[in-house]
């Protein structure tokens, strides 16, 4: 039963198509897609947010993740290079056993200005995971009665909830170019799990994978009251991987007028053989509220009824305090 117990913790994160925690808004997840977006903002020096994913709600147990972060730029309002730092926290739960992962990462970014049009980031990333499985929430052989489970029988397992725990790293890359008007080209590269932490319950020898990550986002402005945000995400470990692509399309509210930021965002992906994905949202200033609803297209329709899952997102970014030495320039705003 052990080895049962094991096996489902190696493969219930393949059959998602990722090992570990990932969001379809990975766009809104900054600091879980690459340590060296820390501190890259828009318009801002501050950056606070949530997530949460609900996944396969017509399988009994449906599968929940969440996280809450924030980042700062240090020294951003002059002009030159500057500092990111930030945190953030992760939670995932699946299944009858709650089998659970929770992860408190602290980032740590330098940011370069090459010239007036690109900069170069390099980050890397320190967290702490810990795994747990309840098994008194499980059933097992010896609790069979002839009739049913009988969960008040002893299931035979010496600690009836187990733990374990490890340090993990990550690294990232980020160059970014802009034209200063409309148009603005992000390429970025990194790897999590790159001290191969051994992660196992029962002193086995599993270390998790290097898990190396491909994002690549350009920002058009079509036109004053349009804006498309296409983009690429790749990420792979061990066996599994997953391929994004798609688009965001953002829609000026004020007609191309100057004023608040006011968008209606709307948006269209597609994970490779698993699933299409729609998203809604708003941007009212300084905050953006996104919702996702992930279709599945797989062969494990047929368990889901085709329901994958639903996310909710929600960013506020601090607009810079004082004056800055500089014109904002991340990337093109309406």
């Amino acid at each position: 039963m052990k080895r049962i117990i094991i096996f489902i913790i190696l493969v219930l994160p393949v059959i998602g198509s990722a090992q570990d925690i990932h969001f379809s808004q990975y766009y809104n997840a900054p600091l879980l897609l690459n340590p060296a977006n820390t501190g890259m903002h828009k318009d801002g020096d501050m950056r606070v947010g949530i997530n949460y994913r609900s996944q396969w709600l017509t399988v009994p147990v449906p599968y929940n993740s969440s996280s809450a972060f924030a980042d700062f730029g240090i020294n951003k309002a002059k002009e030159g290079n500057w500092l990111g730092i930030g945190g953030a926290v992760w939670q995932d739960k699946a299944g009858n056993g709650d089998l659970a992962l929770t992860k408190a990462q602290f980032n740590l970014a330098y940011h370069f200005l090459i010239n007036e049009n690109s900069t170069f980031s390099m980050g890397m990333s320190g967290a702490y995971t810990q795994r747990s499985v309840n098994l008194s929430k499980l059933t097992f052989e010896r609790q069979w009665d002839e009739f049913s489970f009988n969960t008040t029988l002893d299931n035979g397992e010496n600690n009836r909830r187990q733990k374990t725990s490890f340090a993990d790293l990550g690294v990232g890359f980020s160059y970014n170019y802009f034209n200063q008007n409309n148009f603005s080209l992000t390429v970025s590269a990194a790897a999590s799990h790159i001290n191969r932490p051994l992660e196992s319950f029962y002193g086995e020898s599993n270390k998790l994978g290097i898990r190396p990550l491909i994002h690549v986002q350009g920002i058009y402005k079509a036109s004053p009251t349009i804006i498309i945000t296409p983009s690429v995400y790749y990420t792979s470990q061990k066996k599994a991987s997953e391929l994004v692509l798609g688009s965001l399309y953002s829609f000026n509210v004020n007609g191309g007028s100057s004023g608040s930021n006011n968008e209606l965002i709307l948006g269209t992906h597609f994970r490779v053989n698993d699933a299409v994905i729609g998203a809604l949202g708003y941007h009212y200033n300084n905050y953006k509220l996104m919702v996702s609803y992930d279709h599945t297209v797989s062969d494990f329709q047929r368990a889901n009824k085709s329901i994958g899952a639903f996310e909710l997102s929600l960013i506020m970014e601090r607009p810079f305090q004082g004056e800055r030495s500089y014109q904002s320039f991340a990337c093109p705003r309406f």
